[in-house]
Order: C-alpha cells, then sequence, then structure tokens
C-alpha cells in the first residue's frame, strides 16, 4: 500500500509540474490556435490530476465518505480529460500548419 501510495503522489507531482508547464507555454505564445492547444492540454493534465487525487485519497482514507468524494473526482477528472482530449487533437491537427503559416 505505500509502494502505491508514493507512486501516485509521484504521479500527481509530475502532473502538477506538465500542468504548469502547458500553462506557462500557453502565456507565452502569440499564436491563438497554438494557445489553444496549450490551453487543452494543460486541461489534460489537471484533469489526470484529479483523478489520481481521488484514487490516492481512497487507498489513504477507506471510508465511505472518502470512496464517495473519491469517485466525484474520479469521475469528474475522466470526463474533463475526454473532452480535453479531444479538443487538443482537433487543434493539433492545425499547430504546425499554423506556425509554418506565421514564419
Amino acid at each position: 500500500m505505500l509502494v502505491l501510495n508514493i507512486i501516485l503522489a509521484v504521479f500527481i507531482i509530475i502532473t502538477t509540474i506538465t500542468f504548469a508547464y502547458f500553462k506557462f507555454k500557453q502565456t507565452r505564445t502569440t499564436l491563438p490556435i497554438r494557445k489553444k492547444w496549450y490551453r487543452y492540454r494543460a486541461g489534460e493534465m489537471l484533469s489526470v490530476f484529479l483523478t489520481l487525487f481521488g484514487i490516492n485519497q481512497i487507498f489513504l482514507y477507506p471510508t465511505l465518505i472518502t470512496y464517495v468524494i473519491g469517485a466525484i473526482f474520479i469521475i469528474y477528472g475522466v470526463t474533463v480529460f475526454i473532452g480535453n482530449f479531444k479538443r487538443a487533437r482537433h487543434y493539433g491537427k492545425f499547430v504546425v500548419e499554423e506556425f509554418s503559416l506565421n514564419n
């Protein structure tokens, strides 16, 4: 159980760092489609963070209230991830084209 908690904590830290990275890249870019693409990639990382946090809490505190709140986090994280993944995939098709047109 301790090893699983450590693994989940490491992944939570990694998703937090990648979320910050994509948000930083979003603020630094001037191309509008790339800005949207970075926003949705950051949203993906935030939803993975929520999902992992819900799973981690369920393993740390096995009570009924934690199961309910963890399930809410997991369900919300998965649905937000699916939406952001679809949007990032859509805008990802145009990122290279936009870059080539603006340079």
